[in-house]
């Protein structure tokens, strides 16, 4: 198998030697009222990472619609929930500033792209207003703004995402506790390791 190497090389499978000058223009360096809007309706994010390595991640963030605040035309603030403390996005960030976000909308094919820089911190006030049920994130990444902007609907039209039909049987496919219990040679039973993340997920959302 033959691997492309070099950028004329992209080029020429695309038969083009620029982007489409109607992507280069939609980018925006900071956010505006459409971004927000977005923002401000958006439950789900995905951060993409890497370390200073070359070593990448996607971590899967999401609240209530708003759950990702915005401080200002070129910062977003997400707050960071209890989680599995792996930390690999934090961790990441540490060393690499640089992230790239992925805000979607339930039902909605477009998305929007954000790129930035990202930093952490545990200031009380903006954890306090990040506050939920009571409980306040455990750290906040605040995104520096570099570009902004819709992307299009085609992978959301081919993959159905948004369509129940074209759904598969969750009934088809292993539990989380039956993926563990072979991935890892549990002793509890696949339904025993199911009721403990159950249990988990009751207790500890916020």
């Amino acid at each position: 198998m033959e691997f492309i190497a070099t950028y004329d090389e992209l080029r020429t499978v695309y038969k083009t030697p620029e982007p489409d000058a109607g992507s280069i223009r939609k980018e925006l360096k900071k956010l505006d009222g459409h971004c927000k809007a977005f923002i401000a309706r958006s439950p789900f994010v995905l951060i993409g990472s890497s370390d200073g390595m070359g070593n990448a991640d996607v971590t899967p963030k999401g609240d209530k619609p708003g759950f990702a605040a915005i401080l200002d035309d070129n910062t977003i603030a997400i707050p960071d929930r209890p989680g599995n403390n792996r930390l690999d996005t934090l961790e990441n960030i540490i060393v690499n500033p640089a992230v790239g976000l992925l805000f979607l909308i339930p039902g909605m094919n477009e998305t929007l792209r954000v790129n930035g820089e990202a930093r952490i911190t545990v200031d009380a006030g903006l954890r306090e207003r990040l506050t939920v049920d009571g409980k306040p994130p455990l750290s906040v990444v605040v995104v520096t703004v570099k570009a902004a902007y819709m992307h299009c609907a085609k992978a959301f039209m081919r993959s159905d995402l948004w369509k129940p039909e074209a759904w598969p049987d969750r009934k088809s496919m292993p539990t989380l506790g039956q993926i563990l219990h072979d991935q890892l040679s549990l002793e509890e039973t696949p339904a025993e390791t199911d009721r403990w993340l159950d249990d988990a997920y009751a207790k500890s959302m916020w």
